[in-house]
């Protein structure tokens, strides 16, 4: 495998949302030079990119991919997880590495399909990469080792944080930091709302909210206090604020939020279930 990001060819099979959204990244931030990229895509969606030609190679072919790569990302649905594994195996081994982000499918499912040592990383990035501020979580399987991971963190450490974990906490962080900007952005809807409903112009409330929710994250990371604490930081003996913390309270959006965290997280692990043809 080359080690270097600049000579390492990439094939990313299902060039879909998720897989467009980090080979744009990759591009912009000029990881990889568009000749060493190639990606898979179904007819209906080739069709659709031919209404403008990507810099990259684009076919239909995953199998003529993976032969001229030497890392694959594997972008497709969960559920069709097996089959391309089955579809590629032929062309893998212990040479190249396979990097798989679809959600649910553990590096064991992976490994069991292709019946050969090949090293598997298994990736949960989210949506927020598409400006380089996503978070991607990391696991390895049993063939892969440390070198791997190292390049694994090199192509998503260009488009946000990298964290290594166990697998077993995989579908917890699907639930958290894959679903979380869906979350995120309900939240910010609402309270520019709230500034519409006070008066203010809804571009500028949609700004005030947006800025204000950027501002407080990056708050929260480069001084690592507590949200509690922080929260706390803001909130003045009868003022404004705890009055607005009181309406959040009745209306019950702390647990909500626990909630749909705890929700999405069950819900990555029916998709597992799923994936194995249960």
């Amino acid at each position: 495998m080359a080690t270097s990001s600049g000579q390492m060819r990439l094939a990313v099979l299902g060039a879909g949302k998720m897989g467009g959204i980090l080979i744009d990244a990759f591009l912009k931030h000029k990881l990889l030079p568009p000749k060493n990229i190639v990606a898979t895509v179904h007819f209906s969606d080739l069709e659709r990119k031919n209404a403008s030609t990507p810099p990259f190679s684009v076919g239909t072919d995953n199998r003529a991919a993976v032969q001229k790569a030497d890392v694959v990302l594997l972008c497709v649905k969960p559920q069709t997880v097996g089959a391309v594994v089955d579809e590629i195996a032929l062309d893998l081994d212990e040479r190249k590495l396979l990097i798989s982000v679809a959600a649910s499918v553990p590096t064991e499912f992976i490994e069991a399909h292709l019946k050969k040592k090949v090293p598997v990383i298994r990736a949960m990035p989210n949506t927020p990469a598409m400006v380089g501020e996503g978070v991607t979580a990391l696991t390895k399987g049993k063939f892969a080792t440390e070198k791997h991971i190292e390049m694994a963190r090199k192509l998503f450490g260009a488009v946000g944080k990298t964290v290594v974990v166990d697998e077993k906490n995989m579908d917890a962080i699907t639930g958290l930091s894959a679903s979380g900007p869906a979350f995120i952005y309900i939240i910010l809807e609402s309270l520019a709302e709230g500034g519409v409903k006070a008066g203010l112009s809804r571009d500028l409330a949609t700004m005030l909210a947006a800025q204000t929710a950027l501002g407080a994250a990056k708050v929260a990371l480069e001084t690592g206090d507590h949200p509690a604490l922080l929260k706390d930081m803001v909130t003045t003996p009868a003022g404004c604020t705890i009055d607005g913390i009181l309406e959040l309270e009745e209306g019950g959006l702390r647990v909500t939020l626990i909630k749909a965290v705890v929700r999405a997280a069950q819900r990555a692990k029916e998709l597992l279930l799923k994936s194995d043809g249960v």
